[in-house]
Order: C-alpha cells, then structure tokens, then sequence
C-alpha cells in the first residue's frame, strides 16, 4: 500500500539582508522598449530614465522598476495627450 503524505507547503526562508533590484543594461533596455540604441542613450543622458554607471566607462545599469515606471509613465502622458486632442489619428504611423 503507497505511503500518504502530507501536502506540505514550504515557507521560503527569510533574507537576512537586503533584496536588490534587478538590473538591466541598456541593451536589454534597448531590447524591451524596442528601440534604438539612440533613444535609450537621449533618455538616460537627459534623466528621463534613471540609470547608475558602474565601475568603469560604458557600465550602465537601469534597476527593472526604473524601466516599468518609465513606461507607465509614456503611457499616461500619451493618453493625457490624445484626450487634449495633441495627437490626431495622421500622427499614428505604423512602424516598418
């Protein structure tokens, strides 16, 4: 006769220090927003996107919540500007 067992439920265990967030390059950046390099670079110099350089040239990190409220963000203005009647139905093109 088989074993019964018990449907135990494991509590992961607690961190002792503290979790950080996930950090992308600005490659991956880049990739998620599918743009180009350009645009990732204009927005990071310009403080629209925050990012952190680390250790040597070009080391550039965007923490995973900084991309996700950059993109929430996008979304709302755009919405506030199609309901002012900033962007006409000619302004959206389809990309190639």
């Amino acid at each position: 006769m088989p074993k019964r067992t018990e449907n135990v439920i494991e509590e992961p265990a607690p961190t002792t220090g503290p979790v950080f967030p996930r950090m992308l390059t600005l490659e991956q950046v880049q990739e998620i927003l599918n743009v180009k390099s350009a645009l990732v670079y204009s927005l990071v110099r310009s403080g629209e996107l925050p990012a952190g350089q680390f250790g040597g040239r070009g080391v550039w990190r965007v923490r995973e919540s900084d991309l996700a409220a950059y993109i929430e963000a996008a979304f709302a203005k755009t919405a506030e500007r199609i309901a002012a009647g900033q962007i006409k139905d000619d302004d959206v093109t389809a990309e190639d």
